[in-house]
This record gives C-alpha cells, sequence and structure tokens, in this order.
C-alpha cells in the first residue's frame, strides 16, 4: 500500500507538478482531501519559517504526515526581492501573477544584471520521527525581458533557468519538472522517503 501524505497545498499547479514527480510512490493528497478549508499560517520571515509553519500546522492539528513548501524569486539586483513576498509582490493582499510579472519586469526596466534564482524550501513531518526534516532546492536563472511561452504558471514566463535560453513557460512542463527548484527539492524529499 503507497504511504499518504498530506502535501500542505490547494494549488493545484504544484499538486500536478509534485505528483508528477514523485509518480506513483506516494498518495500525495491535498488540504481539501483531508477537509482542511482554513487558511494556514505564513506569518515567517524567511522561507524556511514559512514551510515549517504550514506544515506544522497541519501536522499537529490533523495528526497526518505531512510537508510543506515555500518558494521565493531572488533577484540579485533588487537585493533578493521578492523573495518571501513572492506570491504577493505586486499586492499584499492577493496573489496575482499578472501584477506580480509586471512589477517585476518594471524593476527591472533599466538594471543590465538579470540574475534570479528560484528557490524551494520544504519542511516535512512525519509521524514516525521526532524531529522535522528540511530539503531544499535551487535552480540559478536569469529574468528576461519579456514573457515568453505559454505554459506553467507565475514567474515561469520570465524566468529562464541557466544553460537553456528559454524561460520555464517555452520549455514546458515536462522539461521544468525535471530541472526546477521544487523538482531539485522534492527529490531530496523522495531520496529520504524512498531510504
Amino acid at each position: 500500500m503507497k504511504k499518504q501524505i498530506v502535501f500542505a497545498t490547494n494549488n493545484k499547479h504544484k499538486l500536478d507538478e509534485i505528483r508528477s514527480i514523485l509518480g506513483s510512490r506516494f498518495d500525495i493528497v491535498s488540504l481539501a482531501d483531508i477537509g482542511c478549508t482554513e487558511e494556514l499560517p505564513e506569518t515567517g520571515n524567511t522561507l524556511q519559517d514559512n514551510a515549517h509553519q504550514k506544515a506544522e500546522y497541519i501536522f499537529n492539528r490533523y495528526h497526518l504526515s505531512c510537508f510543506a513548501d515555500d518558494t521565493g524569486l531572488e533577484v540579485e539586483a533588487l537585493d533578493g526581492a521578492p523573495g518571501v513576498h513572492t506570491a504577493r509582490y505586486a499586492n499584499p493582499e492577493t496573489n496575482d501573477p499578472q501584477a506580480n510579472v509586471d512589477k517585476l519586469l518594471h524593476e527591472l526596466e533599466n538594471k543590465s544584471n538579470r540574475k534570479a534564482r528560484f528557490r524551494t524550501v520544504i519542511a516535512l513531518y512525519l509521524k514516525d520521527i521526532d524531529t522535522p526534516m528540511q530539503f531544499e532546492g535551487i535552480v540559478e536563472g536569469q529574468i528576461a525581458t519579456e514573457r515568453k511561452g505559454n505554459e506553467g504558471f507565475g514567474y515561469d514566463p520570465v524566468f529562464m533557468p541557466e544553460d537553456y535560453g528559454k524561460t520555464f513557460a517555452e520549455l514546458g512542463l515536462g522539461v521544468k519538472n525535471g530541472i526546477s527548484h521544487r523538482a531539485r527539492a522534492v527529490q531530496k524529499l523522495a531520496d529520504f522517503l524512498l531510504k
């Protein structure tokens, strides 16, 4: 029987990506699948803080093995921004991907340094392990000067991973799922779970 683990999200894009990476080895269920409708705490100052807050909340409240992630786009010329505010970069009240990308492109308009990286931190809380685990995945790249490609979500149309010459949105989900920050963090998670 496959081991069931809650992924503390209702983001369909993230769920599809994680399920695709982990394949059939695990039964990955969402917050909706366990009947969790409340807003998870996400008040940390770092990606690590937020990932742990969310996973710990589900683990303590529902008593289920769980992992949560937090991902940030860190742009060198913007001193690491948007970072922990990546999802709500343009508006602290709502996640508006179009507005987020518009703001990012506007802030980089006259900057030659477009180096950036995506970083994902995953916090894992298991019923049979006392200490929470943490895994990190990073993909280096740069921000394109305009949107390119139709696949993916969020900043995918403007983030170009190193050595590919195309944005995540141009590369498509198959390639992205193999090389992305989340893929790298999830692979470390999978390696740990499959030990």
